[in-house]
This record gives structure tokens, C-alpha cells and sequence, in this order.
């Protein structure tokens, strides 16, 4: 047993440092309030009713099976995500993802490990890769696809772009040969009903396997040669967008021409920087936390504003257009992705958009001081850093 005294956690109470509020007696989940300070002590700023956006993976139901487990989080979980949902999976060494295909389109990011992926299209052109942390695949709706872990099993994060998906309603191989009379099996391959007689009783989903050989001993010729827009995508090969405070990667179908339907951003914010003050003017906004600590406010016009603090393994929701900002609150860098039902990324700088908006208008519309105007950028930095201007947040938890 050490001999060190266990510091103290000081309990945060729903009181601002005007006054306002009252100590919480009650029953209560501390270690919650503590993860989420600007829900208990909302910022003076925070105003009227806006829906829940914020969910963990931490609170979703694990499905185990032999090879791997998966987590999801749809509208059923987050019901304002109702354009894209998400499913948090790993295999084992040799687990698999068994042959499927589903009516929406897939886009994933790798997030440790290496898997092997393999598709064919309608054509009958066949394609097969291998993906590691930082990669990208993206499979169109209706085309078979299966997902293997190599040698040091996998874990990656699948995007459907229709937030009613769910992982465990797709439409997969086992499934369709335990719904099958085998007499049908033997009439469409030609071979006798006995060849059927092992086979599975209902969808396998994820199974264990032994660790595939390498990619050329399982590549196949097909006739009519490999799929001709590559399906796999290396982000963190790509070069990022610097900005004081930060990074950002941006992939749509200008660079990854086959994901028609999902584009993304992967951001970068240094503690104590903010991705900047903007809106999305095609679609609505999820995204996935995947290290540190932040906070995110929401603005939806007439008043209606509200903050939610997040942590890795957190997904985050913004509705079309609604004006909103992120500040990395913790002491390590802030990685999350931004994704979108659209075939293009697009954002809108609010200071961009004030740089360009005649310097007459702006001061009679917002009345500023005499410092604004000149600072104006009409270069856009998502990511922003001013010294002097960075985030803190004191030991009662709240900012200066």
C-alpha cells in the first residue's frame, strides 16, 4: 500500500462566480459533473433550448463475439444525428468482419492496427489493400466488402451516411445462406446439397480466423481487371493545413475521388487554441474526439446557444449551418474529425467573412472597438492562436 496520501478531488458545484446557482446536496455522479463543467456551470453566454449533442462510445452497448466486439452510436443514441452514424470496431489478429454489403455507403478511418480490405463491384473488378492508423477506406452502397485484422489485430471507426443504420442490420453472406433452402444453394453453384450441410445457421457478423498470408498470396485476377478508383486513402500522408494553433487535413472526393457521399476534416488544436468561429453551409456536422479534451458552443440563432464538453472516444453533432467553435480545454493535443454527408467539404470563416464585408458595415452593425477591424483575416486559418488570447480554465473550473 503507498504511504502518499490519495489527492483530494475537489467537487465542483453548479455555482458561477456571480452568485448564481446553489450547492448540489443530492444524489449525484461527480466524476460526470467533473467531465462535463460546462454542463453543470453553464457559460453566462449559454442561452435557451438547444438538443443533446453530445454521446460517448463509453455509453453504447458492446456486441462480443469471437474476433472482435463493435459499438455503434445512431439516432437512437444521439437522436439530432440524423444524417450519419458510426461504428466503433476492432479485430483480433485474423478476426474478420464477415463478407457483407449494406444499402449505405461506408467510410472509415483506421485508428490503430492494420486490417486487411477487400471489395468487388458491379462489374465484376476486384480490389484488395492494406490499411494502417491514419488510413481511410470508403465502399459505395450495395458493393460486397470484408474487413480482416493482420498480425496486430486492428481497431477502426465506420461512418454510414444515414444516421437509422445500424452494423447489426446489414446484409451479410452467412445470412443469406442460413435463409436459403440448400437445394437452391446446390442449383446456383452447381454442386451437391452436401457441400452445404456445415454451413452457418444464422449471420456470422465477426468470426475468428487465422492471420491471412501476404497480399500477393491472396490477390486474385479477375477478367475484368481491379476497381479503377482506389478505395483506401492515406490522410496522414497527406500535408496539412498550418495555422498558428494547429492542423487540418481535409478529404473529399476532390482527393479521394471514389467517396462521393462523406467528406471529412481531421483537426489538430494545441492546448489553449480554438478551431475558429465558423458554420457549414452544405450540411450538418458529426464528429468523432479522438484524443485530449474540449469544449464545443453551439449557436442556433434567436438567442439559442449551449456548451458541451467532450473527451476522446466522444462523438459530437452540429446541425446545418448553426454557427459553432471548439477550444481544446485539456493539456495535450486535440485530435477530432469533422464529416459530413456531402461530396465536398465546405466551411464558413466568420472572420474571413468580416475581413471581406466593407469596413463601414461591420463597425456600425457590431459597434466594435478600433483594434477589430485591423486584425481581420481574409485568409482563413481553421485553426487559430493569438498570444495573450489562448484558453485556460482555473481551478474552479471555470475559464479566463
Amino acid at each position: 500500500m503507498s504511504n502518499h496520501p490519495s489527492k483530494k478531488i475537489q467537487i465542483p458545484q453548479p455555482i458561477r462566480s456571480d452568485g448564481t446557482g446553489g450547492i448540489d446536496k443530492g444524489p449525484r455522479d461527480v466524476l460526470r459533473d467533473l467531465e462535463n463543467p460546462d454542463m453543470l456551470v453553464p457559460p453566462i453566454t449559454d442561452n435557451g433550448l438547444i438538443p443533446n449533442m453530445r454521446f460517448s462510445f463509453s455509453d453504447t452497448h458492446m456486441q462480443l463475439n469471437h474476433g472482435g466486439w463493435s459499438r455503434e452510436v445512431t439516432v437512437r443514441e444521439l437522436p439530432i444525428a440524423t444524417t450519419l452514424a458510426a461504428v466503433n470496431m476492432s479485430l483480433t489478429p485474423g478476426g474478420v468482419r464477415e463478407l457483407h454489403w449494406h444499402q449505405q455507403a461506408e467510410w472509415s478511418y483506421m485508428l490503430l492496427g492494420r486490417a486487411r480490405i477487400t471489395a468487388v463491384d458491379q462489374n465484376g473488378r476486384n480490389f484488395i489493400a492494406d490499411v494502417g492508423p491514419g488510413d481511410l477506406w470508403y465502399f459505395p452502397p450495395g458493393l460486397p466488402h470484408s474487413i480482416q485484422g493482420l498480425e496486430e489485430g486492428c481497431e477502426f471507426l465506420l461512418v454510414f451516411d444515414d444516421g437509422n443504420f445500424s452494423d447489426l442490420n446489414t446484409l451479410s453472406i452467412s445470412d443469406w445462406f442460413a435463409h436459403t433452402p440448400k437445394e437452391v444453394l446446390s442449383a446456383n453453384f452447381g454442386v451437391p446439397e452436401s457441400d452445404f450441410s456445415s454451413i452457418p445457421t444464422e449471420q456470422v457478423y465477426i468470426y475468428q480466423d487465422s492471420v491471412p498470408g501476404t497480399i500477393n498470396s491472396q490477390a486474385i485476377a479477375s477478367p475484368y481487371g481491379t476497381i479503377p478508383l482506389s478505395f483506401k486513402y492515406e490522410l496522414l500522408s497527406q500535408p496539412p493545413i498550418k495555422t498558428p494553433g494547429g492542423t487540418v487535413r481535409i478529404v473529399d472526393s476532390s482527393n479521394f475521388p471514389i467517396s462521393k457521399t462523406i467528406a471529412a476534416a481531421l483537426v489538430e488544436i494545441e492546448p489553449g487554441e480554438m478551431r475558429e468561429m465558423h458554420w457549414h453551409p452544405n450540411n450538418d456536422e458529426w464528429q468523432y474526439y479522438l484524443t485530449g479534451q474540449g469544449r464545443m458552443t453551439v449557436f442556433a440563432g434567436n438567442g439559442n446557444a449551449r456548451t458541451f464538453d467532450y473527451r476522446a472516444g466522444d462523438v459530437g453533432y452540429v446541425p446545418f449551418a448553426y454557427g459553432h467553435y471548439i477550444q481544446n480545454t485539456g493539456t495535450t493535443t486535440l485530435w477530432f474529425l469533422e464529416m459530413f454527408k456531402s461530396d465536398r467539404f465546405a466551411d464558413v470563416s466568420l472572420n474571413q467573412w468580416m475581413a471581406l464585408t466593407p469596413t463601414e458595415l461591420i463597425q456600425s452593425n457590431l459597434n466594435v472597438g478600433p483594434n477589430l477591424l485591423p486584425k481581420l483575416r481574409k485568409v482563413k486559418w481553421p485553426v487559430v492562436k493569438y498570444p495573450g488570447y489562448t484558453f485556460h480554465r482555473n481551478n474552479e473550473g471555470s475559464e479566463r
